[in-house]
């Protein structure tokens, strides 16, 4: 696991470099307000690509992992999995441009930018493909491959966004949100043109009965994540606007933007480890090994990395953003310990999806999503962003104690 992370991590700060650069970029030229703008649309584009997707990652790394030494099964799965997505994403793409000036409206509070929703929805397609080309590498443990292609992507984007916020404010920036996953497409593209002998499959071959159950028992948990989890951060942004101020909507954003650069560190190396590693286990002895060295390595990796963050926070506050988000520094406390509460979760979390447990997935999902949801609102009117901090924090402590609870089996030997 840890070289597998360690490897993982080249990408990642890079990315983290960037981003805090490319954060800096935005809190100066677009402030709080655009900030807010921009999480509104990143949640919107992370809903869009969940449900063209359609949990398409998980089912592609476990059925990869299955049968990666049967080329003929293989490409059973790779054709089943390429027509019925392309043709979801398609249909989900012509919806998204024939509705964006609602979708604008519901997102900004204004019609006006319904161009980069249009540009996301002609593109969708393209990233489903992108998508199923990177689970494929993942699945069959192509983990260089995936570090180098996350690099230069993420090289490529950042340049983009620059010039573009530069050269139209707003607008701009919303637009490399769009743009940004087709230069993200042709960086892959040109890899799985020099690695073709991991993509060699039949697109003649018709869709096959028996993977498209799998994949539907998988979809079924994935719709459930894609729709919930960005329309509840969508309302409580619109909440804190229509409560606040949008300026306060940004200081929040810019607390989950920061939260998601170091959570990339953890949840892309699950993703290209843990996730595999999870699917070829048979036993719940396996997984009790596997969870023993999750927690004797990662967890503590992750709270020291939340020490130095804590320790640090002024100056990454004054490297990353403008003077207009000193708020953050009184308010990161919650987001550091709900994000340590999640990383412990998703030691558990990544079996349930791996292992499709449906009803106890359902129940997580709903549980965190609400608690999130009632606390949030509850506490919005009198804390302000500080109430939605703690919504967060209390419904990961929550869930933490529901799957504990869920495999209480796992921590004490039968007599």
């Amino acid at each position: 696991m840890l070289k597998v992370m360690s490897l993982n991590s080249i990408a990642v700060m890079v990315s983290f470099v960037l981003g805090i650069v490319s954060t800096k970029i935005i809190s100066h030229f677009l402030g709080t307000s655009g900030m807010a703008l921009m999480g509104g649309f990143r949640n919107f584009a992370t809903m869009l690509k969940s449900l063209a997707t359609m949990g398409i990652s998980n089912s592609v790394v476990k059925l990869v992992v299955e049968n990666k030494h049967d080329k003929r099964e293989l490409s059973v799965i790779y054709a089943t999995f390429f027509w019925l997505f392309l043709i979801i994403s398609a249909l989900l793409g012509t919806a998204t441009l024939l509705f964006s000036k609602p979708i604008s409206q519901f997102l900004f509070f204004t019609a006006d930018y319904f161009v980069p929703i249009q540009f996301f929805g002609l593109l969708l397609p393209l990233m489903v493909i992108n998508t199923f080309w990177l689970a494929i590498y993942n699945g069959l443990e192509q983990f260089k491959r995936i570090v180098v292609i996350q690099i230069i992507s993420n090289i490529l984007v950042f340049g983009l966004t620059a010039i573009l916020i530069y050269k139209r404010n707003i607008l701009g920036g919303l637009l490399s949100v769009a743009i940004g996953e087709l230069l993200m497409v042709a960086v892959t593209f040109y890899y799985v043109k020099t690695d073709q002998s991991f993509f060699q499959f039949d697109l003649q071959k018709i869709i096959s009965k028996k993977y498209v159950i799998i994949i539907r028992n998988f979809s079924i948990m994935a719709l459930l994540s894609a729709v919930i989890a960005p329309l509840t951060l969508i309302f409580i942004r619109n909440e804190i606007v229509a409560t606040h101020t949008i300026q306060e909507a940004g200081i929040w954003d810019a607390i989950n933007r920061l939260s998601s650069f170091y959570m990339l560190f953890f949840s892309s190396g699950l993703s290209m480890y843990y996730m595999p590693k999870l699917a070829s286990l048979q036993t719940d002895s396996e997984f009790k090994t596997e969870l023993k060295s999750y927690f004797k390595t990662l967890v503590p990796l992750f709270f020291s990395m939340l020490i130095a963050i804590y320790l640090g926070k002024g100056i990454i506050v004054q490297l990353a953003f403008t003077s207009e988000f000193n708020g953050i520094n009184d308010l990161l406390i919650w987001q550091l310990l709900g994000d340590f509460m999640r990383i412990m979760t998703l030691a558990f979390g990544f079996q349930i999806v791996v292992k499709t447990m449906m009803k106890r997935y359902f129940f997580i999902e709903i549980v965190y999503n609400l608690a999130y949801f009632v606390l949030s609102f509850y506490w919005i009117k009198s804390l302000a962003t500080l109430g939605v901090l703690q919504a967060y924090f209390y419904a990961n402590a929550l869930c933490l104690v529901i799957v504990l609870l869920m495999f209480r089996k796992l921590f004490y030997s039968k007599k």
